[in-house]
């Protein structure tokens, strides 16, 4: 559990309690350049995976390229996260536009949708009010259907489950959502063109973005590569996913507090290139100062360690070993 000060206990859910007016300004100062540079260099590993498979095509290629790839599909929707916050770059339309499609639209979301969604994680994170609430209800749990889980996901099994859910999510059968559980949307008046329709709109940017994918790779006479984004998507793109979620909250307490229901993981390169891109793994330096954008929360959290006596974080083995500590 992460230590903290009674500084920061006087009011946890205010940056105001931590850090002065100079200090917010600093630390929530955007970039274009960085903005610029994290999509860069994001489609450059992804292009390069796709030459390394085309010039050495064998399954071990394939399969480390599907790792490699499930990790900056990840990358991606860290980046659309980046956007929803208005981190991504300083320019709010450029911030909308780039993190929705040179992100967002190419691993089936979108920006619009997600912020209203997340805006609520946050305003109501480790409560009942919560949505994200049903990611990390399960944990801790069992060795056994952890490992179950990871199962799932390398299988692809998760992956079809998600895009199933997202499918009838676009249709407008359920409320968009992210996360484990989905909510009934009223049906009363519609029609199935009124499905077809919100469909369509909804579809429009994951097809079109995907689309220009694999023209591009057929027009270098290597379609099949699409395969592998397509394996990657249904397969560690899930992994990479779930144990993220855990390590970010599960395990955390039932609390509006972040210093209580958020946790941030040491990560080293591995984790970085797979579960925390982008240094999603400061989410409590993230919950406690939401502007803040990616690449100063490493310096928050230093600031957060020698001004208010937070300690050092866990790396994910330790959490997951938490998460599946009934047995």
């Amino acid at each position: 559990m992460t230590a903290h000060t009674p500084t920061l206990q006087r009011n946890p859910s205010r940056a105001r309690s931590f850090l002065s007016t100079d200090e917010i300004r600093r630390f929530t100062a955007r970039s274009n350049l960085m903005g610029a540079w994290a999509l860069l260099s994001t489609w450059s590993v992804i292009a390069l995976s796709f030459a390394a498979l085309a010039y050495w095509p064998n399954p071990l290629t394939f399969l480390l390229v599907v790792g490699v790839l499930g990790g900056r599909q990840l990358a991606l929707a860290i980046l659309g996260h980046e956007a929803a916050h208005r981190t991504l770059f300083r320019h709010r339309g450029l911030n909308d536009w780039a993190g929705d499609w040179l992100a967002a639209r190419w691993i089936w979301n979108d920006v619009p949708r997600y912020r209203i969604h997340h805006m609520r994680h946050h305003a109501h994170t480790g409560t009942e009010g919560d949505p994200d609430l049903s990611l990390v209800a399960p944990f801790p749990t069992t060795r056994r259907s952890l490992w179950k889980k990871v199962l799932r996901d390398l299988t692809g099994v998760t992956g079809v489950r998600r895009i199933a859910a997202q499918v009838l999510i676009d249709i407008g059968v359920f409320e968009y959502t992210v996360a484990a559980k989905v909510t009934p949307r009223p049906s009363a008046g519609r029609r199935w063109a009124d499905y077809a329709a919100e469909g369509a709109r909804n579809m429009a940017g994951v097809v079109l973005t995907n689309a220009l994918m694999f023209a591009v790779l057929a027009l270098i006479g290597h379609a099949w590569l699409y395969a592998a984004w397509g394996v990657a998507y249904l397969t560690t793109f899930s992994l990479f996913i779930r144990l993220r979620s855990i390590a970010e909250h599960a395990c955390m307490a039932r609390s509006s507090d972040p210093l209580r229901n958020t946790r941030t993981t040491r990560a080293g390169w591995l984790a970085r290139m797979t579960v925390a891109p982008f240094n999603v793994n400061f989410h409590l330096e993230h919950h406690l100062l939401a502007a803040v954008p990616w690449f100063r929360l490493p310096a928050l959290h230093r600031h957060m360690r020698t001004r208010h006596g937070v300690a050092a974080a866990d790396g994910y083995l330790a959490v997951l070993r938490t998460a599946s500590g009934r047995g």
